[in-house]
């Protein structure tokens, strides 16, 4: 009889969170159980979807997740920042980036849990100084095994650079941490971007999935502080985000957001990154045991 009941339960769970392959189930994400978030990752993987269309499903479900720009640190036994290292309740740009990245390379919670401190942190290993607190020095280079720098792929003729000299120690010392060991030395980075006045003219060549980092137009010692994704709904491309200026993730048509920004000179541009086309198969789900052999190829 127990397990009967709990036959009936589990369906009951899955058919609730189950849905069309283009639709996500109608729960936020932030409304859900571990267990629930379980089930829908085990559910979804049946739907043979790719990864950069598991993206657009599972960012749909943070639209009105609270933003916090403090949301997550290195868990309750960190020296620093003791926040935890999963929160659904609230996000920010990078948290919801990551967080939906780890769920759509995976099958369950925790696997989940595991790729998505991969992404985070340099080998996984939790920690201040492994952190990929630069979204194009740490966290875009880290991640090379899972995501191209698409940036002159979309740009084409419209595609710039920027150099900047990023410096881990001067980060970690504004931060009040005076042990510096194993911080990486200072380096002189340049990187492509498309300007914001040329954002319209690439808008062809994006694609939904895409992973975008917005460009400091005047800063000599960091690229970006905020990032996005490329979302679609009913034929349309949307810029989808966690923002302080609306404190909350949400949606803006493609050209209202470029329109938006254009008498923005805090902004150049954006760079766009996107999930590497030989993992970008139906059905593909990356399990943390194989991305040190990712990491080689």
């Amino acid at each position: 009889m127990f397990r009967k009941s709990l036959t009936i339960i589990t369906i009951l769970i899955v058919t609730q969170l189950g849905c069309s392959k283009d639709l996500p189930p109608s729960k936020k994400i932030f409304k859900m159980s571990n267990v629930e978030i379980d089930h829908l990752l085990t559910e979804t993987t049946r739907k043979n979807m790719t990864i950069t269309e598991r993206i657009n499903y599972f960012s749909e479900m943070f639209l009105g997740m609270p933003y916090d720009l403090t949301c997550t640190g290195d868990g309750p036994y960190a020296l620093y920042e003791t926040r935890p290292l999963v929160n659904f309740d609230e996000t920010n740009c990078m948290v919801f980036c990551e967080h939906v990245l780890a769920l759509s390379i995976s099958d369950s919670w925790d696997n989940f849990f595991n790729n998505l401190q991969q992404i985070r942190y340099q080998n996984g290993i939790i920690g201040m100084r492994t952190r990929n607190h630069y979204t194009m020095a740490d966290w875009l280079p880290e991640n090379s095994w899972l995501l191209d720098d698409v940036t002159r792929k979309i740009g084409g003729q419209y595609t710039k650079t920027t150099t900047r000299t990023i410096s881990h120690k001067t980060f970690f010392q504004k931060k009040g941490i005076s042990d510096l060991r194993y911080v990486k030395p200072d380096r002189e980075m340049t990187i492509d971007y498309v300007s914001k006045e040329d954002l319209l003219n690439v808008k062809k060549n994006v694609k939904p999935g895409d992973i975008l980092a917005f460009i400091f137009a005047n800063k000599t010692d960091i690229f970006s502080a905020h990032m996005l994704m490329i979302a679609e709904k009913n034929g349309k491309l949307y810029i989808r985000e966690s923002s302080n200026s609306k404190m909350t993730t949400f949606d803006t048509p493609y050209d209202v957001w470029v329109n938006s920004k254009l008498d923005m000179d805090k902004y150049a541009g954006l760079c766009f990154m996107r999930i590497r086309e030989d993992l970008n198969q139906a059905g593909k789900i990356i399990l943390p045991w194989e991305i040190s052999t990712l990491k080689k190829k």
